[in-house]
């Protein structure tokens, strides 16, 4: 276990990479789809990389185009790369947080401050069973569900809700039908299992720990906690609100609906935004006002050591906080009468702006590489690549290959490349035994 964490940092990108180009591999085999032909390497790639990096994006019809052999493989590998992010992004916080001092520690160093070097196995002993059980739970619900509701076998509901429940819960996003879950939009028993196991997962098992451990006592959590699940909680209300209100009346979403069916589309499709991957409403149709709100939800993402991706939550309302105190002159950031150290405000920024510019850069390649794309609908596209949320304005499957693999960097940038990043930035703090005259240049 001791040369695991000498070196995580590198050994993040370049477990997942492996597993991509395995996955990649085991699809291009012809007893990996229904026609029983070879799979072009773009699309393998394509395929293996968005269940590694539990994004969700397709560029083939997931249940008509992989046989049951392709799907356990895309099962399997969301699996590996949800749960792989989660241990190797803990690992890494542990790591961090040991090796710097108390002043300069990430965000969420906190969160694992109970854990030391030699309580490994015991975390990551507790990361898989709160997983699977979770995992196990969701998958009995719907099973049940399919199996009484709507008269699958039970075989193929056993074998549906665990695919469902697995996607869900990693923030994976395949769906084994057609239509994604417009088709099951209406029905909360299994709708809310997976859009709850989708804000879940996207929690962070670190902030998840901190908050049960602590649940009597919430003014004691962590500022990166406090950050995560309030700041989770306010996006969840105001992006529900926001979307319910620019959608009420969109004939090709929810303006169709009864309100109840419209209150449980726009509450679950709220929870997928972030991350999820699914959509139980006609995500192309969606109206001006709409498309907006869901590319700022994507990029914000969900909690740090979650299978979410974006720049983080606790990341986005930290550059919040740091705003607010210098509109209002403050000297010191603070929060709930804690101080934030001046570190950790650099890194944010840092993981804020490059984000800003990978998506910036990402679009123009989209754009230039597909003449006539208009510009809204490619910044979608990489937004949601970056994020690893999935979601798509129908252009994915039509794009060339140049444009897939634009892509496809994006993914793997989104999963693996904000925990590197923020990892490298933290260990790479150096304390200086002088410091330069000061000099203040203009701003703005």
């Amino acid at each position: 276990m001791h040369w695991l964490l000498r070196r995580p940092v590198r050994l993040v990108p370049i477990g997942f990479g492996t597993t991509i180009l395995i996955g990649t591999l085991v699809l291009m085999l012809p007893w990996a789809t229904g026609q029983q032909r070879y799979t072009p390497f773009v699309t393998a790639l394509f395929t293996s990389a968005s269940a590694v990096s539990v994004t969700g994006l397709a560029v083939v019809d997931t249940p008509n185009y992989w046989n049951g052999f392709g799907l356990a493989v895309i099962t399997i590998l969301t699996q590996i790369g949800g749960l792989g992010i989660v241990t190797g992004a803990t690992l890494v916080i542990l790591l961090v947080s040991h090796r710097l001092g108390l002043r300069n520690r990430l965000l969420v160093q906190a969160e694992t401050a109970q854990f030391g070097l030699g309580d490994v196995r015991r975390l990551l002993f507790r990361i898989a069973a709160v997983s699977l059980t979770v995992e196990a739970i969701i998958t009995i619900i719907l099973t049940l569900r399919l199996w009484g509701r709507y008269d699958h076998p039970f075989g193929e509901a056993l074998w549906v809700g665990l695919f469902h429940a697995v996607q869900a819960f990693n923030n994976g996003g395949f769906t084994l039908y057609s239509d994604g879950l417009i088709g099951l939009s209406s029905d909360a028993w299994l709708i809310l299992p997976m859009a709850f196991g989708a804000l879940l997962g996207g929690l962070g098992f670190p902030a998840l720990f901190e908050a049960v451990r602590g649940r009597r006592h919430p003014g004691h959590w962590s500022i990166s906690t406090k950050l995560t699940i309030w700041g989770g909680v306010t996006l969840l209300v105001v992006g529900f609100l926001a979307l319910l209100a620019a959608e009420w009346s969109n004939p090709y979403t929810l303006g169709i609906r009864s309100w109840p069916e419209k209150l449980l589309a726009t509450f679950a499709q709220n929870a997928f935004f972030r991350t999820g991957g699914f959509n139980v409403i006609n995500v192309e149709a969606l109206g001006e006002e709409g498309i907006p709100l869901i590319i700022a939800l994507m990029f914000i993402g969900g909690g740090s050591a979650s299978t979410a991706g974006g720049i983080k939550v606790s990341t986005f309302f930290l550059l919040a906080f740091v705003i607010w105190a210098e509109l209002r002159g403050e000297p010191d950031v603070t929060i709930r009468h804690r101080r934030v150290a001046t570190a950790s405000q650099r890194q944010a920024v840092t993981v804020a702006l490059l984000g800003v510019a990978i998506v910036v850069a990402g679009t123009v390649m989209l754009i230039l590489l597909t003449e006539g794309m208009p510009h809204h609908v490619a910044l979608f596209e990489v937004t949601s690549a970056f994020s690893t949320a999935g979601l798509s304005l129908g252009t994915t499957p039509g794009l060339p290959d140049s444009g897939q693999c634009v892509l496809i960097v994006l993914m793997y940038i989104g999963r693996v490349g904000s925990l590197t990043l923020g990892s490298a930035l933290a260990l790479n703090t150096r304390r200086r035994l002088y410091r330069y005259p000061e000099e203040q240049p203009l701003v703005g």
